[in-house]
């Protein structure tokens, strides 16, 4: 009776255990940003003068089923009409659960293997960083993880960002952001 009683409790604690990793979700996190975007993340050009870094991204809990993983960075306020793109990264391994800083670097070659920077709104893959007009109110920089059902987008490296957005549309089985602002 005793061992019964004992596998019972030990089910119903796997189950609890199992519920709560469900229920924290599939997140992302990042050291590298606060509510605020850092010299590092802003744009080297266009009048800015930052360090064009790319933040280190971590994420977790993905659904089941995850066969890769894209990142995508958008402003939506900028003055565009259609807002910029300013990183896409796409055919992410479901193995690879992070980016390291500055992955966006194209010549640094450090992001995840068999992954693909395409084109953002600055011309040229990689990491695009902020550069708002000088007395824009502060603009909206998300950075989201999309966790999809295909292993690859079957997209070139010159896929718009546009193009590559409608893709993950059509594959996304979830996705986390984190907002950060910035103005100058």
């Amino acid at each position: 009776m005793k061992k019964s009683v004992w596998l019972i409790v030990f089910g119903i604690s796997l189950l609890a255990a199992a519920s709560i990793v469900h229920a924290e979700g599939f997140t992302l996190s990042s050291p590298d940003l606060a509510g605020q975007l850092s010299n590092q993340q802003i744009f080297n050009g266009f009048g800015c003068s930052g360090e064009n870094i790319s933040p280190q991204l971590n994420w977790k809990n993905a659904p089941a089923g995850t066969k890769s993983f894209a990142v995508t960075v958008y402003d939506p306020d900028a003055p565009t009409g259609s807002g910029w793109w300013h990183w896409v990264i796409y055919d992410i391994p479901a193995t690879v659960h992070s980016l390291a800083k500055n992955a966006g670097n194209i010549t640094a070659a450090i992001a995840p293997k068999g992954s693909i920077q395409s084109m953002t709104s600055y011309g040229k893959p990689g990491f695009g960083g902020a550069c708002p007009p000088p007395g824009d109110s502060p603009h909206q920089y998300i950075f989201t993880v999309y966790a999809l059902k295909t292993e690859t987008l079957g997209l070139p490296a010159a896929a718009t960002s546009e193009l590559v957005g409608f893709y993950l549309g059509q594959n996304v089985l979830a996705k986390a952001s984190i907002v950060a602002y910035y103005s100058r």
